[in-house]
């Protein structure tokens, strides 16, 4: 199953001036890539949703329900700068 990477993402991936494009890695949603074509990361799990998917399928008020809880879930991981949580954090939610 393979994912398609939402406008949400590519706006995110603009803003944190990277790459992103569907994963390599099995059961991956994106890989992240520098401006320099240096892997940064692999991040989404393809069997859970994300702000953009939510958005276009369930619509803004249930997104944002469940930006709020993975931000709560994701507290300790997600303010590392560069670590996967982070990319996750700042691309898919």
């Amino acid at each position: 199953m393979s994912y398609n990477i939402t406008s949400h993402t590519r706006t995110q991936a603009k803003k944190l001036n990277v790459v992103v494009k569907p994963s390599t890695v099995k059961g991956k949603k994106i890989d992240v890539f520098n401006k320099q074509g240096d892997k940064l990361a692999s991040v989404g799990a393809i069997g859970y949703g994300d702000y953009g998917t939510f958005l276009r399928t369930k619509g803004k008020e249930f997104a944002d329900k469940r930006r709020k809880a993975y931000k709560i879930r994701h507290q300790k991981d997600r303010v590392i700068k560069g670590s996967r949580g982070y990319y996750a954090d700042q691309l898919l939610w």
